[in-house]
Formats: C-alpha cells, sequence, structure tokens
C-alpha cells in the first residue's frame, strides 16, 4: 500500500512537473514570438541624406554686374577678329592712314571693354568666393581674361611710332607688337569660350 501511495505521489509530481515545464516553454515561445513580431514589423531607419551646400544667395546690385559683363563679353570676339585682321593688314602694309586709325579705335574699344569686364568680373568673383559651385571655372576665365588684358596694354605699349618707318627699330617694334597682341588675342580667346562652354 506504502509502495502504491508512493508511486501515485511520483506520478502526481511529474505530472505538475511537467505542466510547469510545459508553461514555461509557452511563456518562452511567446516571447519569443513577440520580439520577432517587433523586429518584422520596426520600420528600417532611412539612411541620413547627403548634406548639400545651401545654394548661394546673390544681391540684385550682383546681378546687374553679371549682366554687364556678359551682355559686354559679346563684343569680345568680334573685336579680336576685327583688330586682328587690321593688324594684320597693317603689318603686310603700313602706309594707309585710315586703317592705322580704325586700328587704334578698335584697340582703345578692346581695352575699354577689358576694364569694363575685368571691374564687374573682379567684383563678383569676389562676392562669389565662398561658392564652389563652378568656382575653378570662375577662377581659370579670371585668370586667363586678366592675363589677356595685361597684353593688349603691354601691345599698346610697344605700338611702332610712324616717326621711326622705315628703320630697324620700326621693324623690330612691329614684331614685337603683333606677337603681344595676336598671344593676347589667343589667350583672351580661351578665357572666353571656356566661360561659354564650360558654364552649365
Amino acid at each position: 500500500m506504502r509502495i502504491l501511495s508512493a508511486a501515485v505521489l511520483i506520478c502526481l509530481a511529474s505530472i505538475a512537473l511537467s505542466a510547469q515545464d510545459d508553461t514555461q516553454s509557452d511563456e518562452v515561445r511567446d516571447s519569443a514570438a513577440q520580439t520577432l513580431a517587433a523586429n518584422t514589423t520596426q520600420a528600417p531607419t532611412p539612411p541620413a541624406p547627403p548634406q548639400t551646400q545651401p545654394p548661394t544667395v546673390y544681391t540684385h546690385a550682383y546681378e546687374v554686374r553679371a549682366d554687364i559683363h556678359k551682355y559686354a563679353s559679346y563684343a569680345t570676339l568680334p573685336l579680336y577678329a576685327g583688330e586682328f585682321a587690321l593688324g594684320q593688314s597693317l603689318y603686310d602694309d603700313p602706309g594707309n592712314g585710315t586703317r592705322r586709325s580704325l586700328h587704334g579705335a578698335v584697340g582703345a574699344g578692346i581695352i575699354g571693354l577689358a576694364a569694363v569686364n575685368t571691374v564687374t568680373g573682379a567684383w563678383n568673383l569676389w562676392v562669389s568666393r565662398h561658392d564652389t559651385t563652378g568656382r575653378k571655372l570662375r577662377v581659370t576665365h579670371s585668370v586667363l581674361t586678366l592675363a589677356s588684358n595685361a597684353g593688349f596694354v603691354a601691345a599698346w605699349a610697344t605700338a611702332p611710332s610712324s616717326h621711326n618707318r622705315g628703320t630697324p627699330a620700326f621693324n623690330s617694334d612691329k614684331v614685337t607688337h603683333r606677337n603681344i597682341a595676336v598671344a593676347s588675342i589667343g589667350v583672351g580667346t580661351v578665357g572666353y569660350l571656356i566661360m561659354i562652354f564650360g558654364h552649365h
């Protein structure tokens, strides 16, 4: 009888322990399911947007200077072409006074245009110094244009004097003047075109 009672007690205890294990297993499964569901339904964190430089806001005065610079620049290539043609004509035959006067007038127009565009361009270049968009293009254009302008002033300063015509000094000055002018036209044309075709 004692053995039977002990067996019954052992059997009941086993049933109780088994029920407790099942309850704990159910709790573990429920907890794991809740964790999985939370991880599955949680929206992924979107990547941080790339940081971009805010657009630079320019004043009305800047825009006015830019327009003056732009529209004045339209005369650049026609003046270069006219001056080159007149200069080459005088280089081959310096006898015509009308061509010399016209050559001087076109040269003065180039220097005047250079003065206007140097003031407006350099001013706006300084104002836009913190704007990284297109900075290399602007700086390259400015350097080439300033070099060209300095060349035109040097060409004007080395122009041969008509009083020395027929002398070795006249011929030497004529060659120097032409070489400086042609180089200045070339550099100025490159500076002009890179701004036209490189600007987006």
